[in-house]
């Protein structure tokens, strides 16, 4: 065996071998990174913070590893082999390792932490090795040329399947077992291609062949290893989950309760929903005259659907919901369909699985009532939807004499982001006002009606008291005398101060962010 391998010029073959590896190096490299940030943020929220984080962490053990790597001497082919031997054992596994670590522990950013610093700081290692190994074939100017070529293709590769390929199709621990098995399947390539250059090949074939078994064993037993871990992650038994390219959809159920999760987050409780989509659904419908013409946002599940098809005089209903993956289940999955009584296959729902500002920014239509039942604003892609700019959009889309609603988080957990919704909405809508509603799995949570015509609070209380008489229907929770006690905020949830929130200027997103924050730590 040659023990010195950067003394040996490689042949052609050989080096587009190790230009192929820097391309799969830099794609496996962008997949971790947003296979962590992607976790993180299912599990802990706010998008932007957690992606930040990951991918600043990671440039910086990159170059950590870039680093380091000056100091180590031959044999560097073999070297070059143990690291993607390890980072296809630690990556191939990190994302079941965070996923047990948010179930059963409470140390996920550590953990996080960990295989971020050493998935880093191998890829790294990694790019600098792959230059020693060809520079004798090239000049320097051209070595760094070809391997940041190939690195930056990877990259860029990677980048684009992620969303459109891996998390739809396999979801997050699945792919990241693909991905180790890509980075394995490096080592062994790049084993049999070199070997008669390597010191130690029998030991690296023993280890690189037995390393891919096991993450192929992984791999194929993924969605039972997640699980068994989503027992530990959700109280009662879990009856379908779905990773669509949006979200992981998770059904739970015990006896009569029936639980929607969307990447963790609890979305409904069959015990309790009806407190929460009736004040969502009938108080803008009872201040509308007219409701022949309805779009909601959000909404998928089909619920708040369920609450408008109660009114005979609806004709038509736009439903907009991002994810098709939720509308289908919505539609199609018998323990919905009951609940919400079949609403989304009624002829009078249209659905449109569109970006709710697409949708209001190139619709031509015009509504008599407008509900928005979207997520809470914890990222800016959320946030844009409570904009000053989105509410703009929908009062384009409202009728003379119509009304708008949306969910506003809670005004007792997060008071001065209910109130910046609120603020933001009163810039917009000639009159505008705030009510709340206790819903036992969510605590007091707070909405907001506006309009786009003139009203005082007194005379808008009197119709919906006025409307909600007259209704021949059966309410579950909403009282015909009592409905004003929705109407008055409780002295801890008073108005305060706060900015409006515009798509310059997020500051909802940090606002929100702040206030939940001090719940949960």
């Amino acid at each position: 065996m040659n023990n010195s391998p950067e003394q040996t010029s490689f042949t052609p073959k050989q080096i587009a071998i190790l230009l192929f590896s820097v391309f799969i190096i830099a794609f496996c490299g962008i997949l971790y990174e947003l296979l962590i940030g992607t976790l993180s943020t299912y599990f802990l929220g706010s998008s932007v913070l957690h992606f930040s984080i990951t991918i600043g962490l990671f440039m910086t053990f990159m170059g950590v590893g870039s680093w380091i790597s000056k100091y180590l001497q031959e044999p560097v082919l073999d070297k070059f082999i143990w690291i993607e031997w390890g980072l296809g054992m630690i990556g191939g596994f990190c994302a079941l390792l965070l996923y047990a670590t948010f179930s059963l522990t409470e140390n996920f950013y550590l953990i996080s932490f960990f295989c971020v610093a050493i998935i880093g700081t191998g890829i790294g290692l990694e790019i600098p090795l792959i230059a020693r190994l060809i520079q004798k074939n090239f000049q320097f100017k051209d070595t760094i040329a070809q391997v940041l070529s190939f690195d930056y293709i990877g990259a860029l590769v990677a980048s684009l399947a992620f969303p459109l390929l891996l998390l739809p199709y396999f979801g997050t621990v699945k792919t990241g077992f693909l991905i180790g098995i890509l980075n394995m399947g490096i080592a062994i390539l790049n084993l049999e291609i070199f070997h008669e250059h390597l010191v130690n090949y029998k030991k690296l074939k023993l280890f690189s062949y037995l390393g891919s078994l096991i993450l192929l064993i992984g791999f194929l037993l993924s969605f039972q290893m997640v699980t068994f871990l989503e027992e530990f992650l959700y109280r009662d038994p879990v009856v379908y989950v779905e990773q669509s390219p949006y979200q992981r959809i998770v059904l739970t159920q015990w006896k009569q309760d029936v639980r929607l999760f969307l990447n963790g987050n609890l979305q409904f409780s069959t015990v309790d929903e009806y407190r929460y989509h009736e004040p969502l659904v009938h108080v803008p419908m009872l201040s509308s005259k007219h409701k022949e013409k309805v779009l909601i946002l959000g909404a998928g599940d089909g619920l708040a659907v369920r609450e408008i098809l109660k009114y005979p005089t609806v004709k038509e209903i736009h439903l907009v919901d991002l994810d098709p993956a939720m509308t289908n289940l919505g539609k199609n999955h018998w323990l919905l369909k009951k609940i919400n009584q079949d609403a989304l296959n009624s002829p009078k729902v249209k659905i449109f699985n569109q970006d709710a500002w697409e949708f209001i920014n190139k619709s031509n239509d015009i509504y008599d009532v407008i509900i928005a039942d979207l997520p809470d604003p914890n990222d800016t892609g959320l946030g844009k939807l409570y904009s000053k700019e989105f509410f703009e959009l929908a009062k384009k889309r409202l009728s003379a004499m119509g009304t708008f609603c949306t969910q506003s988080t809670s005004p007792y957990f997060a008071l001065r982001s209910f109130w910046c919704i609120h603020t933001t909405l009163d810039s917009v809508f000639n009159s505008c006002f705030p009510y709340h509603a206790y819903v036992p799995s969510f605590g007091d949570w707070g909405f907001n009606v506006a309009f786009p015509y003139k009203i005082s609070k007194e005379k808008w209380i009197e119709n919906v008291q006025s409307a909600i008489k007259q209704v021949d229907f059966h309410f579950q929770f909403l009282d015909k005398e009592e409905i004003v006690g929705l109407f008055f905020m409780g002295k801890d949830c008073e108005k305060v101060e706060v900015p409006i929130q515009t798509l310059e200027k997020q500051v909802l997103v940090e606002m929100y962010e702040q206030e939940w924050k001090q719940w949960h730590d």
